[in-house]
């Protein structure tokens, strides 16, 4: 087994495409890291807009 393993050619790219590769992902992984901390950051920011805007709507003026 080990001698068919020894003998099976795997195809590498050159140094320079193997770089624009990790370039690529880098920015992929970076976007999706931002998002990832932006949404909920979004999110708990909106939860906080709706209940300001909850609490002055829901908010009535106590009669005499």
């Amino acid at each position: 087994m080990s001698n068919i393993m020894a003998t099976i050619k795997i195809p590498i790219p050159p140094l320079a495409e193997q770089e624009r590769i990790v370039s690529i992902l880098d920015k992929f992984e970076a976007l999706t890291t931002s998002l990832s901390d932006g949404i909920p950051a979004e999110q708990a920011a909106q939860q906080k807009r709706y209940e300001y805007y909850r609490d002055k709507l829901l908010t009535f003026e106590k009669r005499p």
